[in-house]
Protein backbone atom coordinates (compact mmCIF):
# COMPACT_ATOMS: atom_id res chain seq x y z
CA UNK A 1 0.00 0.00 0.00
CA UNK A 2 3.11 2.19 0.80
CA UNK A 3 3.91 1.55 -3.27
CA UNK A 4 0.52 2.69 -4.42
CA UNK A 5 0.16 5.85 -2.44
CA UNK A 6 3.69 6.99 -3.42
CA UNK A 7 4.37 6.23 -6.62
CA UNK A 8 7.23 7.10 -8.98
CA UNK A 9 6.56 9.52 -11.94
CA UNK A 10 8.93 8.87 -14.84
CA UNK A 11 9.47 11.28 -18.27
CA UNK A 12 10.80 10.71 -21.49
CA UNK A 13 10.46 10.70 -25.34
CA UNK A 14 7.77 7.36 -26.09
CA UNK A 15 8.59 5.43 -29.43
CA UNK A 16 7.66 2.39 -30.59
CA UNK A 17 10.67 0.06 -30.85
CA UNK A 18 10.87 -2.07 -34.15
CA UNK A 19 13.40 -5.03 -33.58
CA UNK A 20 15.02 -6.69 -36.00
CA UNK A 21 17.27 -9.87 -36.13
CA UNK A 22 19.19 -10.95 -38.09
CA UNK A 23 19.30 -14.59 -39.66
CA UNK A 24 22.48 -15.88 -38.79
CA UNK A 25 22.80 -16.42 -43.24
CA UNK A 26 22.13 -12.85 -43.57
CA UNK A 27 24.46 -10.27 -42.62
CA UNK A 28 24.00 -6.19 -42.38
CA UNK A 29 26.97 -3.71 -41.23
CA UNK A 30 25.52 -2.20 -38.41
CA UNK A 31 28.41 1.02 -39.13
CA UNK A 32 26.41 1.37 -42.09
CA UNK A 33 22.82 0.94 -40.67
CA UNK A 34 19.75 0.14 -42.06
CA UNK A 35 18.70 3.79 -43.76
CA UNK A 36 18.81 2.07 -47.24
CA UNK A 37 15.12 1.26 -47.10
CA UNK A 38 14.47 2.31 -43.53
CA UNK A 39 11.44 4.96 -44.62
CA UNK A 40 9.80 1.32 -45.99
CA UNK A 41 10.31 -0.01 -42.71
CA UNK A 42 9.32 2.71 -40.18
CA UNK A 43 6.36 4.15 -42.20
CA UNK A 44 4.88 0.57 -44.23
CA UNK A 45 6.14 -1.45 -42.01
CA UNK A 46 7.15 -3.87 -44.69
CA UNK A 47 8.36 -7.42 -42.93
CA UNK A 48 11.39 -9.25 -45.08
CA UNK A 49 11.37 -12.79 -44.97
CA UNK A 50 14.82 -12.81 -43.47
CA UNK A 51 13.94 -10.86 -40.39
CA UNK A 52 11.79 -11.40 -37.65
CA UNK A 53 10.50 -8.18 -36.00
CA UNK A 54 8.90 -7.69 -32.92
CA UNK A 55 7.60 -4.16 -30.96
CA UNK A 56 7.87 -2.89 -27.87
CA UNK A 57 7.47 0.98 -26.40
CA UNK A 58 10.93 2.09 -26.29
CA UNK A 59 11.35 4.96 -23.34
CA UNK A 60 8.56 3.18 -21.11
CA UNK A 61 10.42 0.21 -21.21
CA UNK A 62 12.25 0.83 -18.27
CA UNK A 63 8.48 1.66 -16.29
CA UNK A 64 7.66 -2.32 -17.49
CA UNK A 65 10.06 -3.74 -15.72
CA UNK A 66 10.11 -1.51 -12.75
CA UNK A 67 6.20 -2.84 -12.33
CA UNK A 68 7.27 -6.81 -13.42
CA UNK A 69 9.76 -6.71 -10.62
CA UNK A 70 7.37 -5.62 -8.29
CA UNK A 71 4.29 -7.46 -9.66
CA UNK A 72 1.77 -6.23 -6.63
CA UNK A 73 0.37 -2.89 -6.30
CA UNK A 74 -0.68 -2.36 -9.64
CA UNK A 75 0.71 0.53 -11.70
CA UNK A 76 3.50 2.10 -8.98
CA UNK A 77 4.83 4.05 -11.95
CA UNK A 78 3.43 6.88 -13.52
CA UNK A 79 4.58 8.14 -17.21
CA UNK A 80 4.38 11.25 -18.96
CA UNK A 81 5.44 11.53 -22.47
CA UNK A 82 3.83 12.95 -26.18
CA UNK A 83 2.30 10.68 -28.64
CA UNK A 84 0.18 10.66 -31.42
CA UNK A 85 -3.24 9.72 -32.14
CA UNK A 86 -2.76 7.03 -34.28
CA UNK A 87 -2.14 3.27 -34.61
CA UNK A 88 1.17 3.10 -33.23
CA UNK A 89 -0.16 5.49 -29.73
CA UNK A 90 -2.94 3.42 -29.39
CA UNK A 91 -0.72 -0.02 -29.34
CA UNK A 92 1.45 1.82 -26.81
CA UNK A 93 -0.95 2.76 -24.69
CA UNK A 94 -2.17 -0.89 -24.69
CA UNK A 95 1.08 -2.32 -23.40
CA UNK A 96 1.26 0.34 -20.95
CA UNK A 97 -2.32 -1.02 -19.69
CA UNK A 98 -0.95 -4.78 -20.39
CA UNK A 99 2.08 -4.03 -18.14
CA UNK A 100 -0.05 -2.41 -15.41
CA UNK A 101 2.03 1.60 -15.66
CA UNK A 102 0.41 4.68 -15.21
CA UNK A 103 0.90 6.29 -18.55
CA UNK A 104 -0.44 9.75 -18.93
CA UNK A 105 0.47 10.61 -22.29
CA UNK A 106 -0.14 14.25 -23.68
CA UNK A 107 -1.84 13.53 -27.60
CA UNK A 108 -2.01 15.49 -30.25
CA UNK A 109 -2.65 15.13 -34.21
CA UNK A 110 0.54 16.98 -35.54
CA UNK A 111 2.64 14.65 -35.89
CA UNK A 112 2.77 10.35 -35.56
CA UNK A 113 3.49 8.48 -32.25
CA UNK A 114 7.94 8.09 -32.77
CA UNK A 115 9.06 5.35 -33.49
CA UNK A 116 12.85 3.67 -33.48
CA UNK A 117 14.24 0.91 -35.41
CA UNK A 118 17.00 -1.32 -33.64
CA UNK A 119 18.45 -3.81 -36.03
CA UNK A 120 20.26 -6.45 -34.01
CA UNK A 121 23.27 -8.18 -35.62
CA UNK A 122 25.14 -11.02 -33.55
CA UNK A 123 26.91 -8.47 -30.82
CA UNK A 124 25.93 -5.41 -32.94
CA UNK A 125 23.24 -3.02 -32.92
CA UNK A 126 22.18 0.07 -35.20
CA UNK A 127 19.55 2.52 -34.24
CA UNK A 128 17.40 4.71 -36.19
CA UNK A 129 14.70 7.25 -34.44
CA UNK A 130 12.27 9.26 -35.99
CA UNK A 131 10.84 10.68 -32.78
CA UNK A 132 8.33 12.77 -34.15
CA UNK A 133 5.14 12.95 -31.47
CA UNK A 134 7.94 12.71 -28.66
CA UNK A 135 9.42 16.15 -29.82
CA UNK A 136 5.91 18.13 -29.27
CA UNK A 137 5.74 17.39 -25.65
CA UNK A 138 4.77 20.81 -23.89
CA UNK A 139 4.68 21.65 -20.61
CA UNK A 140 2.02 24.17 -20.03
CA UNK A 141 -0.17 21.67 -21.87
CA UNK A 142 0.35 18.78 -19.94
CA UNK A 143 2.84 18.70 -16.75
CA UNK A 144 1.20 22.26 -15.59
CA UNK A 145 -2.36 21.20 -15.57
CA UNK A 146 -3.44 20.69 -11.69
CA UNK A 147 -4.38 17.08 -12.20
CA UNK A 148 -1.32 15.63 -13.71
CA UNK A 149 0.99 18.00 -11.43
CA UNK A 150 -1.22 16.60 -8.79
CA UNK A 151 0.35 13.10 -9.58
CA UNK A 152 3.86 14.52 -9.46
CA UNK A 153 3.32 16.27 -6.13
CA UNK A 154 1.92 12.49 -5.00
CA UNK A 155 5.32 10.88 -5.62
CA UNK A 156 8.58 10.24 -4.12
CA UNK A 157 11.05 9.12 -6.47
CA UNK A 158 11.45 10.69 -10.12
CA UNK A 159 13.29 9.16 -12.99
CA UNK A 160 13.55 11.43 -16.16
CA UNK A 161 16.21 9.85 -19.44
CA UNK A 162 18.33 12.47 -20.53
CA UNK A 163 16.92 12.34 -24.01
CA UNK A 164 14.70 14.60 -22.63
CA UNK A 165 16.41 17.05 -22.22
CA UNK A 166 16.26 17.60 -26.27
CA UNK A 167 12.57 18.39 -25.78
CA UNK A 168 11.06 19.98 -23.20
CA UNK A 169 14.23 21.29 -20.48
CA UNK A 170 11.50 23.47 -18.42
CA UNK A 171 9.61 20.12 -17.77
CA UNK A 172 12.46 18.68 -16.20
CA UNK A 173 13.91 21.44 -13.81
CA UNK A 174 10.23 21.75 -12.61
CA UNK A 175 10.18 18.42 -11.52
CA UNK A 176 13.84 17.71 -10.32
CA UNK A 177 13.72 21.49 -8.16
CA UNK A 178 10.22 20.23 -6.78
CA UNK A 179 12.11 16.97 -5.40
CA UNK A 180 14.78 19.10 -4.34
CA UNK A 181 12.85 21.44 -2.41
CA UNK A 182 10.77 18.35 -0.97
CA UNK A 183 13.53 16.11 -0.14
CA UNK A 184 12.43 13.05 -2.46
CA UNK A 185 14.65 11.65 -4.75
CA UNK A 186 15.12 12.50 -9.00
CA UNK A 187 16.96 10.39 -10.58
CA UNK A 188 18.60 11.28 -13.92
CA UNK A 189 20.03 9.20 -17.05
CA UNK A 190 22.97 10.21 -19.74
CA UNK A 191 21.45 8.28 -22.05
CA UNK A 192 23.28 9.03 -25.00
CA UNK A 193 26.87 10.17 -25.89
CA UNK A 194 25.28 13.12 -28.11
CA UNK A 195 23.39 14.36 -24.79
CA UNK A 196 26.47 15.74 -23.02
CA UNK A 197 28.37 16.48 -26.04
CA UNK A 198 25.20 19.09 -27.91
CA UNK A 199 22.64 19.43 -24.96
CA UNK A 200 25.60 20.53 -22.23
CA UNK A 201 23.69 23.58 -21.01
CA UNK A 202 20.00 22.28 -19.92
CA UNK A 203 22.14 18.86 -18.59
CA UNK A 204 24.51 21.21 -16.35
CA UNK A 205 21.10 23.18 -15.24
CA UNK A 206 19.40 20.12 -13.98
CA UNK A 207 22.27 18.57 -12.63
CA UNK A 208 22.15 20.24 -9.34
CA UNK A 209 19.13 18.71 -8.48
CA UNK A 210 20.43 15.30 -9.91
CA UNK A 211 19.98 12.46 -6.65
CA UNK A 212 21.17 9.58 -8.81
CA UNK A 213 22.81 9.81 -12.40
CA UNK A 214 23.11 6.76 -14.27
CA UNK A 215 24.59 5.83 -17.56
CA UNK A 216 27.12 3.53 -19.56
CA UNK A 217 30.96 3.88 -19.70
CA UNK A 218 30.54 5.21 -23.04
CA UNK A 219 28.17 8.42 -22.07
CA UNK A 220 30.37 8.34 -18.58
CA UNK A 221 33.52 9.07 -20.56
CA UNK A 222 31.77 11.59 -23.01
CA UNK A 223 30.46 13.27 -20.00
CA UNK A 224 33.99 13.63 -18.80
CA UNK A 225 35.57 14.88 -21.49
CA UNK A 226 32.66 17.49 -21.93
CA UNK A 227 33.24 19.06 -18.57
CA UNK A 228 37.01 18.25 -18.15
CA UNK A 229 37.34 16.09 -15.58
CA UNK A 230 41.07 14.66 -16.88
CA UNK A 231 40.50 10.92 -16.88
CA UNK A 232 39.20 8.08 -18.47
CA UNK A 233 38.99 5.94 -15.42
CA UNK A 234 35.12 5.23 -14.97
CA UNK A 235 35.22 5.05 -10.76
CA UNK A 236 37.41 8.87 -10.98
CA UNK A 237 34.36 9.83 -13.47
CA UNK A 238 31.69 8.62 -10.87
CA UNK A 239 33.58 10.30 -7.97
CA UNK A 240 33.77 14.11 -10.05
CA UNK A 241 30.41 13.46 -11.02
CA UNK A 242 29.15 12.87 -7.45
CA UNK A 243 31.38 16.07 -6.04
CA UNK A 244 29.68 18.59 -8.73
CA UNK A 245 27.41 21.10 -6.86
CA UNK A 246 24.40 20.03 -5.63
CA UNK A 247 21.15 21.68 -4.85
CA UNK A 248 20.30 19.31 -1.66
CA UNK A 249 22.36 19.03 0.70
CA UNK A 250 20.79 16.56 2.61
CA UNK A 251 21.41 13.57 -0.06
CA UNK A 252 24.40 12.93 -1.08
CA UNK A 253 24.58 11.86 -5.10
CA UNK A 254 24.89 8.67 -5.56
CA UNK A 255 26.50 7.90 -9.41
CA UNK A 256 26.04 4.52 -11.40
CA UNK A 257 27.89 3.68 -14.29
CA UNK A 258 26.72 0.56 -16.12
CA UNK A 259 29.76 -1.50 -18.25
CA UNK A 260 27.97 -4.03 -20.13
CA UNK A 261 29.14 -7.21 -19.43
CA UNK A 262 31.86 -5.73 -16.71
CA UNK A 263 31.64 -4.84 -13.22
CA UNK A 264 29.01 -2.04 -12.58
CA UNK A 265 30.60 1.32 -10.70
CA UNK A 266 29.08 3.12 -8.14
CA UNK A 267 30.08 5.76 -5.54
CA UNK A 268 30.16 3.94 -2.87
CA UNK A 269 33.70 2.60 -3.20
CA UNK A 270 33.74 -0.76 -4.63
CA UNK A 271 32.15 -2.18 -7.70
CA UNK A 272 29.58 -5.00 -8.68
CA UNK A 273 29.79 -7.86 -10.19
CA UNK A 274 27.37 -8.46 -13.02
CA UNK A 275 25.59 -11.93 -13.44
CA UNK A 276 27.41 -14.14 -14.92
CA UNK A 277 25.98 -15.32 -18.70
CA UNK A 278 27.06 -17.80 -21.86
CA UNK A 279 27.98 -15.51 -24.84
CA UNK A 280 25.71 -17.85 -26.63
CA UNK A 281 22.44 -17.01 -24.68
CA UNK A 282 22.61 -13.10 -25.09
CA UNK A 283 19.90 -12.87 -27.47
CA UNK A 284 19.34 -8.82 -28.00
CA UNK A 285 21.11 -6.35 -25.78
CA UNK A 286 18.81 -3.76 -26.89
CA UNK A 287 17.14 -2.40 -23.70
CA UNK A 288 19.26 -3.79 -21.48
CA UNK A 289 20.44 -0.70 -19.77
CA UNK A 290 16.81 0.87 -19.50
CA UNK A 291 16.48 -2.92 -17.80
CA UNK A 292 18.91 -2.29 -14.92
CA UNK A 293 17.39 1.41 -14.02
CA UNK A 294 13.98 -0.30 -13.80
CA UNK A 295 15.32 -3.33 -11.26
CA UNK A 296 17.43 -1.14 -9.66
CA UNK A 297 14.41 2.09 -9.28
CA UNK A 298 12.00 -0.99 -8.24
CA UNK A 299 13.96 -2.26 -5.63
CA UNK A 300 14.83 1.60 -4.46
CA UNK A 301 10.84 2.52 -3.85
CA UNK A 302 10.80 -0.31 -1.13
CA UNK A 303 13.65 1.46 0.16
CA UNK A 304 16.31 -1.18 -0.15
CA UNK A 305 19.84 -0.69 -0.07
CA UNK A 306 22.17 0.72 -2.61
CA UNK A 307 23.64 -3.31 -3.25
CA UNK A 308 19.98 -4.43 -3.13
CA UNK A 309 19.16 -1.64 -5.75
CA UNK A 310 21.83 -3.18 -7.87
CA UNK A 311 21.68 -6.07 -7.59
CA UNK A 312 18.04 -6.26 -8.62
CA UNK A 313 18.94 -4.47 -11.81
CA UNK A 314 21.43 -6.60 -12.74
CA UNK A 315 19.04 -9.59 -12.40
CA UNK A 316 16.44 -7.64 -14.46
CA UNK A 317 19.22 -6.57 -17.05
CA UNK A 318 20.29 -10.35 -17.14
CA UNK A 319 16.68 -11.39 -17.73
CA UNK A 320 16.06 -8.96 -20.80
CA UNK A 321 18.98 -9.66 -23.03
CA UNK A 322 18.10 -13.11 -22.69
CA UNK A 323 15.16 -12.50 -25.03
CA UNK A 324 14.17 -10.84 -28.48
CA UNK A 325 13.33 -7.15 -27.36
CA UNK A 326 12.70 -5.62 -23.83
CA UNK A 327 10.07 -8.97 -23.04
CA UNK A 328 10.27 -10.71 -19.97
CA UNK A 329 8.44 -13.82 -18.37
CA UNK A 330 4.93 -13.22 -16.51
CA UNK A 331 6.43 -13.23 -13.10
CA UNK A 332 10.41 -12.98 -11.95
CA UNK A 333 12.54 -15.12 -10.39
CA UNK A 334 14.36 -13.20 -7.87
CA UNK A 335 14.95 -13.00 -3.91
Amino acid sequence: ECLSSDPKVGGSNPALDINIIGRADRSIDPQVGVCFELDILLYSHVCYLHYYLISSPHSDDLFHVLQWMIQKPHKVATFFGCIGTDQFGQILKQKAEEAHVDAHYYEQSQEPTGTCAACITGDNRSLVANLAAANCYKKEKHLDLDGNWELVKKAKVYYIAGFFLTVSPDSILKVAKHASENNKIFGLNLSAPFISQFFKEPLMKVMPYVDILFGNETEAATFAGVLGFGTEDIGEIAKKAQNLPKANAKRQRIVVFTQGKDDTVATVATMFPVLDIDQNEIVDTNGAGDAFVGGFLSALVQEQSLEECIRAGHYAANVIIRRVGCTFPEKPNYQ
